[in-house]
């Protein structure tokens, strides 16, 4: 018997990941995963999708300890051989989708940037070592307070976004040259200004709407071979 398809989705406890999860549990074809860092939080964001009718799946996850991380990754592994979709809110199977969250910010602040940093972060050949080379130059810099003499905007969330949009971009080109016929997707986008904690009340979509690119992405058929690499806002490729 075939393991079903499986999507997971993380810092899925509420807002926009928790929408999310609510979409994939309606429209996707197998099992949903939500992931939350404290367990509580995520038990209580499923059972209030229970009560809506829907059957979403736990697991604990924090993403900055590496034991979590690894305690989920042999779970999908043992369990399914693998994930189909992988929403990064916060081993993937042949013909899955990563959709990493990112924000329109990246883009303005990218324009914010110097001529020289914008050649780099639009470079087709910058590899993963350099993107965190050259993030490490911004804190650094702002550290000291140089950073916009330096020729970054002043914008710290703007460019924490450049570094999500960038590295997708390299991870899409690696998964590319490294795995061909795993017709694997992976791509970055906005799911615009939600009503969020850090957002605020005045922003102008719901987290379910919010949720409607992130979805898209995630649910791109086996048939498809692009959207990859890209960066999607409204389910439309944005140039970088």
């Amino acid at each position: 018997m075939s393991c079903p398809k499986v999507a997971m989705v993380t810092g899925a406890n509420k807002g926009i990941g928790l929408a999310i999860v609510r979409a994939l549990c309606r429209q996707f074809a197998g099992h949903v995963y939500l992931t939350a860092r404290d367990e509580g939080r995520g038990m209580a964001a499923v059972q209030t999708l229970q009560n809506e009718g829907l059957d979403p799946h736990f697991h604990q996850l924090d993403i900055t300890d590496l034991s979590s991380i690894r305690r989920i990754r042999d779970f999908m592994r043992d369990k399914y051989g693998g994930v189909d979709v992988l929403v990064n809110n916060a081993a993937i199977a042949f013909k899955g989708r990563v959709v990493n969250i990112a924000s329109i910010a990246g883009s303005m602040a990218l324009r914010q940037c110097s001529q020289s940093l914008k050649e780099k972060f639009r470079s087709e050949d910058i590899t993963e070592e350099e993107l965190v080379e050259l993030m490490e130059n911004f804190v650094e810099d702002a550290k000291k307070g140089v950073h916009t003499q330096k020729g970054w905007p002043n914008w710290a969330y703007g460019v924490s976004k450049i570094g999500v949009i960038v590295l997708s971009r390299i991870q899409a080109k690696e998964l590319s040259h490294k795995r061909g016929q795993s017709k694997i997707l992976l791509n970055s986008c906005c799911p615009g200004w939600v009503k969020t904690d850090m957002a605020g009340p005045h922003a102008t979509k719901t987290p379910d709407e919010g949720a409607i690119t992130p979805v898209y992405l995630a649910l791109l058929s086996e048939e498809d071979i692009e959207p990859h690499g890209q960066f999607v806002c409204e389910k439309k490729t944005q140039s970088w």
